[in-house]
């Protein structure tokens, strides 16, 4: 998709404004609020952004540091300082010539304790399917048998109990709770069942029945939380139980949903909207088309994961994703590919230990698997059941008829389980792609996914986790080939039309879709971590690095297709931020130096392991996070471990907790963070590699802001930022603090007093940059031209053009530059200028076009940004 130019909006005179050249993602929480985020707008004007990048609005959880939990549609949170606080925001950032872009959040809401916050699903449990928010959310009401008095109405199965029913019933009680109903604005008081935090509301005319009959005619069904794996009945965000799906699909959710956004919108308080998981909705492409058709035409990015060489589909009406795959490229090629292939193999032996897969595409497989035949059972199964109903669905259709249950529901699991990227875009009514047709065909029968059949079992597990039968009787493999032919054609509608089979093509990629999520960066990105850097979002650690002619063909792709798109470096949700990556990368050029120091610094170690020893592969975890993030706290570091071996789910897991093998990994994450035997060489260690890392921050900094797309800044990234997985990486930042900082290298000379460390020095790259592209928006719009350097370190120069008078250079693999001898007699080539020189923007040194050193270019920073 091409730029459009500008169209009238709806409601507003005159052209639409143009789109964002640079944007600042702010995490609000009660943290860091609107009013502060208003106290930060100078300096995020002198900055040179002209867009602040809101986290979610609307109001959420109390106390929610994300904002993704939301429990009210209608207002502005509170707890952020409310709409007064937003449009005050507004107001200051219109007068510096700034504006507001907001997250939105449409797949789902919170199911919050006490319920009550959430006054539309509130409304379900207590009124049921005769509720008008009924159809808000994505139950299948048919999973689970209704209230006594009505069995065959369905509820709600709210797996929240600590243990069985039986067990707990003495800690339910009866009470009122004041109520808010959205509707009218006002507070009752209602009758309530309590359970500890929690409030359910009482179906009118049940709050006088003893509590065991109390219960069974309910609208819901209170559970044993174990429940969730195999009986849940409503769709989560992944296989979160306290977020429950929204079917924005449905025209008046959507309205219910956005109402405040849109208005806010049309008010001119927001121009821009980034799409929280597009993949899971159920219709992506139709979602936008009507936020489009709503906003006229406001400009809108997709949190969209592709994978590979995955394209964006060209038919959604956005300007691009947020981002993640510029941040693989620019990753990828600063990293080492050869290095990271010698790093694996001296680490396999740690990662490979018994029982673990052999390398990162085994050890996807097996996540993926794992989490379809577990985790996500509950909703493998409402598959199963809606595939039985799409097949006798068509009277007059008897092809489909008699595939056995167990063969549907296992046919879904294998598929969805081998589906190789997130998920199909399969519209009712229209031809599936070729892409998502093969993508559907070839897992069916290749050899990621050998056909099995599982062997008869009882419980509720079965068949997904009954043992497979080594030899299944011809009639059983029989049985499952025709099923998995079925169930292919179901998911990419090709037996026609009806409800049950448009539900079942929804269903089926929204479930892709987490099982990719939950699978790989949720698994198997923590089970397989020779390079930690390379485990982020939509990366494949089993395929590292990206050659120059790579990033090139990406770049130009980009820029022909969706130039306005978000590129991003750190985010809320990267595993690590930018520059702790770049630290990481240098290892990738010194294999055999980073395997002799995490071995010395294991055998330093061994006398604070316990009984209990976390075992060498929680180590190596340990040895990766100190370096990339260090100095760090100890609980910093305990809690980013903690998180990292229970999404494993090996040794340990958030539902199967191992306390045994958790304390021995925080005693020697402890122990090694107060022992100056090993922080001292851990901490010569970064510093011998610090000339090395400094490099790749700044060269991944500058391809940040320069690349095709529109840099998406991270609260804090202006300067070094080390943080890891959230909610590590979501806390404040020190805004005041950079603000006097910057003003203060606004005030010196670069030529005759240059950035002083590498804080300062990123600060000025970012802030020059920035003002670059604010001040020249149409240089980069224009194209993306590469200029290849000459001689025999050319490799480690990478340049491009943006128009005919932006260049661009930075240092690739430095390490391995200094190892070769340095920069000898590599020169780049400076083309022909419009104004008859070059000037490098961050050093102010002028430059004639023609070969120039790199020797001379780069004396004084790795990198340059010269403008004509």
């Amino acid at each position: 998709m091409t730029a459009a130019a500008p169209t009238p909006e709806p409601g507003r005179t005159g052209p639409r404004r143009p789109g964002p050249t640079a944007t600042y993602r702010l995490q609000l929480q009660p943290g860091f609020t609107l009013h502060d985020a208003t106290a930060a707008v100078p300096h995020l004007a002198a900055l040179g952004v002209s867009h602040l990048h809101l986290s979610p609005l609307l109001e959420a959880v109390p106390g929610s540091a994300h904002g993704y939990d939301t429990v009210d549609h209608t207002r502005i949170s509170e707890q952020l300082g409310g709409e007064p606080a937003l449009r005050a925001l507004a107001d200051r950032a219109h007068a510096h010539s700034l504006r507001l872009i907001a997250d939105t959040v449409p797949n789902h809401m919170a199911l919050p304790a006490p319920e009550h916050l959430n006054h539309p699903l509130w409304h379900v449990l207590r009124e049921g399917p005769d509720s008008p928010y009924a159809h808000w959310f994505d139950i299948d009401w048919t999973a689970q048998p209704g209230p006594a008095d009505a069995p065959h109405r369905g509820r709600v199965l709210l797996p929240l109990l600590g243990d069985r029913l039986g067990a707990v019933l003495d800690q339910l009680t009866l009470g009122k709770t004041a109520v808010r109903h959205q509707e009218h604005g006002d507070t009752a008081a209602e009758p309530v069942l309590r359970y500890h935090d929690h409030a359910f509301p009482l179906r009118p005319g049940t709050e006088h029945l003893p509590l065991p009959e109390l219960l069974d005619h309910q609208w819901y069904r209170l559970a044993w939380w174990r429940l969730a794996r195999t009986d849940l009945n409503y769709r989560r965000f992944f296989t979160v139980n306290d977020l429950i799906a929204l079917r924005a699909e449905d025209p008046e959710v959507f309205r219910a949903t956005h109402g405040v956004l849109l208005r806010l919108h049309a008010d001119g308080v927001l121009d821009g909207f980034r799409i929280d998981h597009p993949d899971g909705l159920a219709d992506p492409r139709g979602y936008l088309r009507r936020l489009t058709e709503a906003t006229g035409g406001a400009w809108i990015v997709v949190e969209k994961i592709l994978t590979g060489d995955e394209p964006l589909p060209a038919d959604w009406p956005c300007a691009g994703t947020t981002g993640y795959d510029a941040l693989l490229r620019i990753d990828g090629v600063l990293t080492d590919r050869e290095g990271v292939r010698r790093i694996t193999e001296d680490t396999a032996r740690i990662l490979a230990a018994p029982g673990r897969a052999s390398d990162y595409r085994q050890a996807a497989r097996d996540a993926r698997r794992e989490v379809v035949r577990r985790e996500l059972a509950a909703e493998i199964a409402r598959l199963g059941r809606t595939a039985a109903r799409a097949c006798t669905e068509d009277p007059a259709d008897t092809r489909q008829r008699d595939h056995p249950g167990w063969a549907l529901t296992e046919a879904v699991a294998q598929l969805v389980a081998a589906h190789p990227v997130y998920r199909p875009y399969v519209v009712p009514g229209e031809p599936a792609s070729e892409r998502d047709a093969q993508s559907l065909t070839t897992p069916a029968s290749g050899p990621d996914a050998p056909l099995t059949v599982p062997t008869p079992a009882s419980g509720p597990d079965a068949p997904l986790t009954a043992p497979v039968d080594p030899a299944p009787a011809p009639s059983d493999r029989e049985q499952l080939t025709a099923a998995l032919a079925t169930v292919r054609d179901l998911a990419l509608g090709r037996l026609g039309r009806g409800p049950a089979r448009d539900d079942f093509a929804a269903r089926f990629a929204q479930t892709c879709a987490a099982a990719a999520a939950k699978g790989l960066e949720d698994k198997a990105f923590y089970r397989w971590y020779p390079l930690l850097s390379l485990n982020e979002v939509g990366g494949d650690p089993g395929h590292p690095g990206t050659t120059p002619e790579q990033f090139h063909a990406w770049c130009t792709h980009i820029q022909r297709h969706w130039p306005t798109g978000l590129a991003a470096l750190s985010t809320h949700d990267t595993k690590r931020s930018a520059d702790a990556r770049a630290r990481l990368a240098v290892l990738a050029e010194m294999p055999d130096a980073w395997a002799e120091a995490h071995r010395a610094w294991s055998q330093a170690a061994a006398r604070h392991r316990t009984d209990s020893q976390p075992g060498f592969a929680a180590e190596y975890l340990l040895w990766q996070t100190l370096v990339a993030a260090w100095p760090i706290d100890a609980d910093r570091l305990v809690a980013a471990l903690l998180k990292s071996v229970r999404e494993a789910d090996r040794q340990t897991s958030w539902t199967e907790p191992d306390p045994a093998f958790e304390a021995a990994l925080e005693h020697l994450a402890r122990a090694v963070r107060d022992d100056p035997a090993l922080t001292g060489p851990i901490g010569a260690f970064v510093e011998s590699t610090a000339p090395y890392a400094r490099s790749n921050t700044l060269a991944a900094a500058l391809l940040h802001l320069t690349v095709p797309g529109v840099p998406d800044l991270y609260q804090g990234s202006e300067e070094p930022l080390y943080t890891l997985v959230d909610p590590d990486n979501r806390r404040p930042v020190d805004l005041t603090g950079m603000a006097r900082r910057l003003a203060a290298l606004d005030a010196a000379d670069p030529a005759a007093a240059p950035p002083a460390d590498l804080a300062a020095e990123k600060l000025h790259l970012t802030a020059t940059a920035l003002r670059l592209r604010r001040d020249r928006p149409d240089s980069f719009m224009g194209g993306h031209i590469p200029v290849p350097a000459d001689g025999a370190a050319a490799p480690h120069l990478l340049a491009y053009r943006r128009g005919d008078d932006v260049l661009v250079a930075a240092t690739r693999l430095p390490y391995g530059l200094q190892r070769g001898g340095g920069w000898s007699a590599t020169t780049l080539p400076l083309p022909p200028s419009p104004s008859g020189s070059w000037t490098d923007l961050l050093t102010r040194r002028t430059f004639h076009p023609g070969p120039l050193p790199a020797t001379e270019l780069l004396s004084r920073l790795p990198v340059a940004l010269l403008a004509a």
